[in-house]
């Protein structure tokens, strides 16, 4: 029975030698940072098992960790470290063409077939995925066929990609966990009643009884949020507890299900517009090596903008359907 946090283990053993390939090479801030972050992902099942025991230090340590993480993330440097000569690799591109794509299609393809039918597979009397969050589970799932995919497609080794991942790792650096931080931002700033004093303020703001005013309030909010905190995800629950529930869903009958969707992608509205979703905007400029750090930005302006217009007029247009 496959279940998420058997996939957490591939990922700690993978952070886990990301952290040997750094201690080999005398980084001790990068080896640091990915071995901390290998034991909590590791050890996250045992602390939220002791959690619900009722007992506290396992998180308490875990938090310990956390800080520890910030404090690594201050010192490291994007090191330089070797990969294939420009001319294998523009070879070896040539040669396998469109076949490079495959894997890569491959993650969204097994992860939606999962998330369709994985809950009705099942060996015998047992199913084949457990408990949790089936996305997930076909996600990760998914990453791990695609890797093996990979290694069929360019007939290299799987230490090869054990080694070019730990590079992109490393190139990318503390970055890489933003989403996953962000995200968890968003959940912690909904739990402590965020939402709901931006509710008290939109409701002091704007005549709540207009409900495109209330729209266009969630519409730029998802926006700023999104621009302040660099990632959707971390301001869908705010924005969502503050006006989406009890103003639109609540108040004035909008439809969830539309208002969610559009609203998430007015969100990625403003990961386009700021430097806070680093590892969108910034690590590319710095991976293409770029000399505006901020030419990513400049360069999404044209997109967001408008992208941001259509969607609060689809939004105007259905979610009161």
């Amino acid at each position: 029975m496959l279940e998420i946090g058997q996939f957490y283990w591939v990922l700690a053993a993978f952070l886990g030698y990301a952290a040997y390939c750094n201690l080999r090479e005398r980084h001790w801030r990068q080896a640091g940072f990915w071995l901390v972050l290998a034991a909590l992902f590791a050890g996250g099942d045992r602390v939220l098992a002791a959690s619900k025991a009722g007992v506290a230090w396992p998180a308490q340590l875990a938090g310990i960790g956390v800080i520890a993480l910030a404090l690594l993330a201050v010192g490291m440097r994007r090191g330089r470290i070797a990969e294939a000569p420009a001319e294998e690799r523009s070879a070896s591109a040539l040669r396998l063409g469109h076949r490079l794509f495959g894997p890569a299609l491959l993650i969204p393809l097994i992860t939606v077939v999962v998330v369709l039918v994985g809950k009705s597979l099942y060996i015998g009397p047992m199913p084949v995925f457990g408990e949790g969050s089936i996305t997930l589970v076909g996600l990760a799932l998914a990453c791990v066929i695609a890797a093996f995919a990979a290694v069929a497609v360019t007939r290299q080794s799987p230490a090869l990609a054990l080694s070019e991942g730990r590079r992109l790792l490393d190139t990318i650096g503390w970055a890489a966990l933003l989403p996953l931080v962000l995200a968890t931002l968003g959940g912690v700033f909904s739990a402590s009643g965020v939402g709901e004093e931006i509710a008290s303020l939109v409701s002091a703001v704007i005549p709540t009884d207009s409900r495109i005013a209330c729209l266009l309030a969630y519409g730029l909010g998802m926006v700023l949020f999104t621009v302040i905190m660099g990632n959707a995800f971390a301001a869908f629950p705010v924005m969502t507890a503050g006006i989406g529930l009890p103003l639109l869903i609540h108040q004035h009958g909008a439809n969830p299900a539309v208002l969610g969707s559009l609203g998430m992608l007015t969100g990625y509205c403003g990961t386009l517009l700021t430097p806070m979703a680093a590892n969108f905007n910034l690590v590319p400029a710095a991976l293409l090596e770029l000399d505006d750090p901020n030419a990513v930005i400049r360069a999404q302006v044209r997109t967001a903008l408008p992208l941001l217009a259509v969607n609060l007029v689809l939004m105007a247009c259905l979610v009161f359907r």
